[in-house]
């Protein structure tokens, strides 16, 4: 299935305590591409009220420009994923974020919980994070149409498959690839998970460029520093959108001579390479016009 929605750049999705008011004050000028503000992991217990208040306040009050302004609630097993779900359908936020989704019913569950609030404006995002999401994503990607974006949670994944968090991600490959098979077949955008070693500069870079090649659209981050470096690991640089803007000139003068089949430096150029690069270049735009 290929997706309907104007393509959208979301090479970098930062996660943030909603209860850390000078960090969300900073995410206002930083250069991500959507802002999490997290009520789940990042919150203690002691703190969610507040933290649920700080979010909502933080985003009815905007600053954020064009980019996406997320909310990762807590689950509806909790004691506060009820009432954060009905605050949220009650704020200006772009998305609410779904944590531990184990099945399609429970998703739609959550969503039926957000839009009796009054929130059926907001897009939904979902977390990969449990063995059971994995196994089942393909019915959990269609089960609402304003299901945009699929979040790998590679932590709790590692965890709950009990494999250590190794540089390569070797244990974790096959989870990915069913995650991006089934986000692809139902035309959704798939986020890698975080790394979580910042003193670990090059694991990352390497971390974003296997997310890269295996095919996600961008990474979640924890900190400000991760950045510039999943901006252009995922981005479409200046010489792509060139190499996809010839091609696609190559192609279209092959078409308009009759011809199924274009050269392109020796490689052979079809109507999928034309779409592709279409896409790059749309992909591109988008890039430019969510910079503030």
């Amino acid at each position: 299935m290929t997706s309907t929605q104007p393509p959208r750049a979301r090479r970098s999705a930062l996660y943030l305590p909603a209860s850390n008011a000078r960090a969300v004050e900073k995410a206002r000028s930083l250069a991500a591409d959507a802002v999490i503000l997290d009520l789940e992991d990042a919150v203690l217990p002691e703190s969610k009220l507040a933290a649920r208040a700080a979010a909502v306040a933080a985003v009815d009050a905007g600053g954020f420009g064009r980019r996406e302004v997320v909310i990762r609630v807590n689950g509806l097993d909790t004691a506060w994923g009820a009432d954060d779900l009905a605050a949220v359908a009650r704020s200006a936020a772009t998305a609410v974020l779904i944590p531990k989704v184990a099945s399609a019913a429970g998703l739609a569950q959550a969503v039926a919980r957000l839009d009796a609030a009054g929130g059926g404006r907001i897009d939904v995002w979902a977390m990969a994070e449990l063995p059971a999401a994995v196994l089942a994503l393909d019915a959990i990607a269609a089960a609402n149409p304003r299901l945009r974006v699929v979040a790998m949670g590679t932590a709790d994944l590692c965890k709950a498959m009990r494999v250590p968090a190794d540089p390569d991600r070797s244990a974790l490959l096959p989870a990915l690839a069913l995650c991006l098979l089934a986000a692809r077949a139902r035309g959704l955008d798939i986020l890698d998970g975080v790394h979580t070693d910042l003193r670990d500069t090059t694991g990352y870079r390497s971390a974003c460029e296997q997310g890269k090649a295996l095919g996600f659209d961008g990474k979640t981050l924890i900190h400000p520093s991760q950045i510039p470096v999943a901006n252009e690991v995922f981005g479409v640089s200046a010489e792509a959108a060139a190499e996809a803007a010839r091609l696609i000139a190559v192609w279209e003068a092959a078409a308009a001579d009759g011809r199924g089949i274009a050269l392109l430096d020796g490689r052979m150029v079809e109507g999928l390479h034309a779409e592709e690069a279409r896409r790059v270049l749309a992909l591109r735009a988008a890039q430019a016009n969510q910079q503030n």
